[in-house]
């Protein structure tokens, strides 16, 4: 069906490793947010991990209302880290022994820390992260989020379709 609606061919070229990693992920990911939403009464969302985190260490109020809740945001947190690194053993083992460490990238250090900043600049000012707005926002059906999806879109194609015609490399 999928095939049909793209045209011969399409799934292939955007799907070149099939399309049953992204089907399966999409089914767990869709799964634990209900898990968690039914299980705890808030949307999932990695965006608030740092400001749980610090609930532990810090005594200040900002930080504090999420104690009830700081406890399931690192095991969620600690899980998006260790699912990430089960499928990197599982699908990428070889991968790894090619390149000698668990994690490598092209992109200059400098550029990783600055767009870490303004990833999180840009998750404060948002309410949230592109993944809590795009999967629990969007399926609850929150205009809030609506609007927000369509904007991360808007201004990532825009900004991956200028970079690239600047020439910019990692």
């Amino acid at each position: 069906m999928i095939a049909e609606l793209l045209g011969s061919g399409a799934v292939e070229t955007l799907f070149p490793n099939g399309i049953y990693r992204y089907a399966v992920g999409g089914l767990l990911v869709g799964a634990a947010t209900a898990l968690i939403y039914v299980g705890t009464g808030i949307p999932a969302g990695a965006s608030t991990f740092l400001e749980s985190t610090l609930s532990y260490v810090s005594g200040q109020e900002r930080f504090q209302q999420y104690r009830p809740s700081r406890d399931w945001r690192l095991v969620f947190t600690l899980g998006i880290v260790a699912g990430a690194a089960v499928y990197a053993v599982i699908y990428q083992g070889e991968a790894w022994a090619l390149a000698g460490s668990v994690w490598t990238t092209d992109v200059a250090p400098w550029r990783l820390f600055f767009g870490g900043i303004l990833v999180g600049v840009g998750t404060r000012i948002g309410k949230g992260c592109t993944s809590g707005h795009g999967i629990c926002g969007v399926g609850s059906v929150s205009r809030t989020s609506l609007v927000g999806v369509i904007t991360f879109l808007v201004v990532a194609i825009g900004t991956a379709n200028i970079v690239a015609a600047a020439g910019v490399t990692p």
